[in-house]
C-alpha cells in the first residue's frame, strides 16, 4: 500500500441546496451564516429548519468570520495518508461573537504555545476545481 499523500486526494465537501451559499461566499472570500428570522438566532451548519425555534424562515447574513478558540486538539500524526503534509495540524472549534460554534484548521500557528480564547481570523483555502475551504489563523 502507498503512503504518498499525492495518491490520494484531500476530501472537500459536495454543496447541497441547503449549503450552497455558504460554499459560494466562501469561494469569494466571504463568511454567511444562516439567521432565523422567526427567533433572531445565528444557525451553523447549514439546515432546512432552525434548531431551536423550528422554523423554517431562515436568511443568510454575512458575518466576520472572526472569532476565538473555544478549544483545540492537535493531531501530530496524520489523521489520514492525505493530510501527511499537514502535521501537525490543529482542529479547533472557534466560538464566533454570532453565537454559533464552527469546526476548523488553525493554520501558521504554534501548537504548543496556541491557547484557548487566542483569537482568530478567517483564511480561505481555495484548491482549483475545488469546494474552498474556512480555516482560521491568529489575529
Amino acid at each position: 500500500m502507498t503512503t504518498d499523500p499525492g495518491t490520494f486526494p484531500k476530501p472537500r465537501p459536495l454543496p447541497t441546496a441547503d449549503t450552497a451559499p455558504y460554499w459560494a461566499a466562501l469561494a469569494d472570500e466571504r463568511v454567511v451564516l444562516q439567521h432565523c428570522d422567526a427567533c433572531d438566532r445565528f444557525v451553523h451548519y447549514p439546515r432546512h429548519r432552525c434548531p431551536h425555534c423550528l422554523s423554517d424562515r431562515l436568511s443568510w447574513r454575512e458575518v466576520s468570520g472572526a472569532g476565538t478558540v473555544f478549544t483545540f486538539s492537535v493531531a501530530r500524526q496524520p489523521t489520514a495518508v492525505m493530510f501527511a503534509d499537514e502535521v501537525p495540524q490543529v482542529i479547533a472549534v472557534v466560538e464566533l461573537p454570532e453565537g454559533v460554534r464552527i469546526t476548523s484548521t488553525v493554520v501558521d500557528a504554534d501548537p504548543d504555545t496556541l491557547r484557548c480564547g487566542a483569537a482568530v481570523v478567517p483564511v480561505f483555502d481555495h484548491q482549483p476545481g475545488e469546494t474552498t475551504l474556512l480555516r482560521h489563523r491568529l489575529a
